[in-house]
């Protein structure tokens, strides 16, 4: 038993050492500040020892002269001194900063985190890579809650095309941009997803008169939108609210909706379809899509922050109704083209109902091509893992057996455990950024 608790103490002090240990390896940004306090404690100890040595030869034979004698341990070696004297003032240097990190960033760290690791989490997320996400709804939103954890630097550009629901509903009587997809993207990539961002997505339940199916973010964005005058003022604001980490920005601030030619069963000609919210419930194939106005020019700050990506990716989602809409939009289609950032596309894992029925990953791929004049991207990426059970009326989007020769292709298990029919967002962004190193080397820790 002894032994057992022997044992016991020593792993706890091993366990102990490491992690003082974490405090001096590379990426935290703290050991220069604590090289200038032990610098500026060292000029000080200097100062207060010339001012001991002056004492000792100019002070007049006292009876405390033998007291501090004493205390300064003269009837020691000289370098015994310097060896106890220095040991003892690192020590106290050490546990007086510890202690007052720990003080002063405690109340900012979440409980089974440690300090030092979660210094090392920030900085190195600080220093990721630029990148930028394109797309809109559920998709988009998983996509940046995995992304999120290897990197601040992430701008999301959503579509702006939404007329359905609560978004539809604002649009229509306040003449703001929809701010449904928006708010999803704020809220997967705030810090604090367990409360405020809860609060951002709740939706006020039937029966409130006025507000029933309204969102509180989409209100929250509206009424900051009336504050400041923009509604890309209002999004940057509610950004700070929910402490998010990087910008979502919307494609255009033109008010856009998107239209369809839809072939519908049965039929014998196209029928053209009007709004966002329309085109899944026309239960037709759909030919092609497009935006009115058709030339919207896109969001400066979403320009600038395509051409300065070190990665870019589109999707997932909604090929027709969240992924198109961004692409469709010349000036920012363009500047993809022109960008040297790693391109990639991410297939969505299986069909949504009403508008990708039947569909595979190089169907996928083709109506984007189509709509855009060609190829935009480096890399597809599509999930292999059909084994699940999916919902009716939902299949699996596979990738043919010939796609491989004509489009550089990643396949892995991308699928949700709970929600087979969606991408998981640790998994995703864990291959994202395989291929991201793969090609420009490793982080900088």
């Amino acid at each position: 038993m002894n032994h057992a608790h022997k044992s016991a103490a020593r792993l706890s002090l091993a366990e102990r050492l490491r992690h003082y240990l974490a405090w001096l390896k590379p990426g935290l940004g703290v050991k220069r500040w604590y090289l200038m306090i032990l610098l500026g404690i060292t000029l000080l100890g200097v100062g207060f020892g010339i001012l001991i040595l002056d004492l000792y030869r100019n002070a007049p034979d006292t009876w405390w002269l033998p007291a501090i004698s004493a205390a300064s341990l003269r009837f020691l070696p000289r370098p015994l001194r310097i060896l106890i004297f220095g040991g003892i003032g690192v020590s106290l240097i050490w546990i007086g900063i510890w202690e007052l990190n720990r003080s002063i960033i405690s109340p900012f760290i979440r409980p089974g985190h440690r300090l030092a690791d979660t210094l090392r989490q920030h900085r190195q997320r600080e220093r990721g890579p630029r990148i930028v996400a394109i797309g809109g709804g559920h998709g988009l939103a998983s996509l940046l809650r995995g992304l999120k954890e290897y990197s601040h630097n992430i701008t999301a550009i959503v579509t702006v095309a939404d007329d359905g629901g609560s978004s539809g509903r604002l649009r229509r009587e306040i003449g703001i941009l929809p701010p449904g997809d928006i708010r999803n993207c704020l809220a997967a990539l705030s810090d604090n997803e367990a409360l405020i961002a809860q609060l951002f997505q709740y939706r006020f339940p039937e029966g409130e008169s006025g507000l029933e199916g309204h969102s509180f973010g989409n209100l929250f964005i509206t009424a900051l939108a009336e504050i400041t005058g923009s509604f890309e003022a209002a999004v940057a604001e509610s950004g700070r609210v929910l402490a998010v980490r990087g910008r979502v920005l919307p494609s255009t601030l033109h008010d856009v909706h998107l239209a369809a030619d839809v072939m519908l069963p049965h039929a014998a000609a196209e029928v053209r379809v009007q709004g966002e919210s329309q085109i899944p419930k026309s239960n037709g194939r759909v030919r092609h899509v497009w935006l009115e106005p058709s030339n919207p020019s896109a969001f400066p700050q979403a320009i600038q922050a395509v051409l300065a990506a070190e990665l870019i990716v589109i999707g997932p989602g909604s090929l027709y109704t969240s992924i198109l809409p961004n692409l469709l939009v010349p000036d920012l289609c363009e500047a993809i083209r022109a960008s040297r950032a790693l391109k990639l596309f991410v297939c969505n894992v299986a069909t949504e109902r009403g508008e990708t029925n039947g569909y595979q990953c190089g169907d996928h791929i083709r109506v984007i091509e189509d709509h855009v004049s060609g190829s935009i991207f480096d890399i597809a990426i599509a999930n292999s893992n059909y084994s699940a059970k999916l919902p009716n009326g939902v299949e699996w989007v596979r990738v043919e057996p010939d796609l491989s020769e004509d489009y550089r292709l990643y396949q892995a298990d991308l699928i949700d455990s709970l929600y087979p029919w969606r991408h998981d967002s640790q998994k995703l962004a864990q291959v994202i950024m395989d291929l991201y190193q793969e090609r420009t080397g490793p982080l900088v820790e």
